[in-house]
């Protein structure tokens, strides 16, 4: 049996993903007759039946769910190589930090004081997309908070502190000293989202992704409510909103992470710099330092 390549790969993920040939050689850009004889061949290669054909839907066998993941992280894998050779065999490397603006805790300006090994390109994209960043390749190391799925990525934790609701000032609930999520009950997140879940629940298809500015606009006038850092509440108080306090709502922490496989310096020297910058004065920010362990390389 040959080996697999990244097309095969890249077809089946199409198909399984979108549980539809029609729909999958659109996101290729291909015509369905060719995938649809290519991942033929693909279960003919492999000797196993990958997907159940219906006429009215795709679906996966146990095989193809197993080779779904593998494939996920073989393609990742193949992405992330080219993306650190080209970053790699640059005149002057950088490191390139995935964040997202101002979810930083107020330690970037000091890190970036700090960190002389090289210089530093800011990758600056919406929520969750620094995980992606780092196993793509595209990122070296991301400051962010401490994410749901931590598969294949080495995490420092920096600081942690509790998250608020934003709430309108003219809403009824803005006169209480503190919430819980049954409270919040009926209201929505700016994404559609019902509040008392917490923002645990994945968010819809399609939502549309919207800056701080936007965010503090559709609760001000009040459309929306929204979970937010308490370090993010306090570099941004706006007279028209109110932050309190959900007695049961998990903490957030923001870590520093990068892709365990990293071998570099670099990366490590960043590791030590975040942490030593988030272990000063951490009451001057209204968070608490997290319990520090020793990082001598992204292991």
């Amino acid at each position: 049996m040959s080996d697999l390549e990244t097309r095969q790969l890249r077809y089946f993920v199409a198909v399984a993903e979108e549980c539809h040939f029609g729909r999958a050689a659109a996101r290729l850009g291909m015509a369905q007759p060719p995938l649809s004889r290519a991942i033929r061949d693909l279960e003919r290669q492999l000797g196993v039946q990958l997907l159940v054909r219906t006429t009215r839907q795709v679906s996966l066998t146990p095989a193809g769910e197993t080779l779904l993941a593998d494939a996920r992280t073989a393609l990742d894998a193949v992405g992330a190589a080219e993306h650190r050779a080209r970053s790699a065999g640059r005149p002057r490397p950088t490191l390139r930090l995935a964040l997202k603006a101002d979810y930083d805790g107020g330690l970037l300006p000091k890190i970036l004081d700090a960190y002389d090994a090289r210089p530093v390109e800011l990758l600056l994209g919406g929520r969750g997309e620094q995980v992606p960043a780092l196993r793509e390749g595209r990122a070296d190391v991301a400051i962010l908070p401490e994410p749901h799925d931590d598969r294949g990525l080495d995490l420092e934790p920096l600081l942690s502190g509790p998250r608020l609701v934003a709430l309108s000032a003219t809403d009824p609930l803005a006169a209480r000293t503190s919430l819980r999520r049954s409270d919040l009950a009926g209201r929505r997140l700016p994404d559609g989202r019902p509040a008392e879940n917490g923002g645990a629940d994945p968010a819809p298809p399609g939502a549309q992704r919207r800056d701080l500015s936007q965010i503090f606009n559709l609760v001000e006038v009040g459309g929306s409510v929204w979970f937010l850092p308490e370090w993010v509440a306090r570099r941004f108080p706006r007279p028209h909103l109110a932050f309190l306090p959900v007695e049961d709502l998990d903490p957030v922490t923001l870590v520093v992470a990068w892709p365990a496989e990293s071998r570099s310096p670099a990366v490590a020297e960043f590791v030590r710099v975040a942490k030593d910058v988030a272990g000063e004065n951490p009451a001057e920010r209204g968070v608490l330092a997290t319990g520090a362990r020793a990082v001598d390389r992204p292991a």
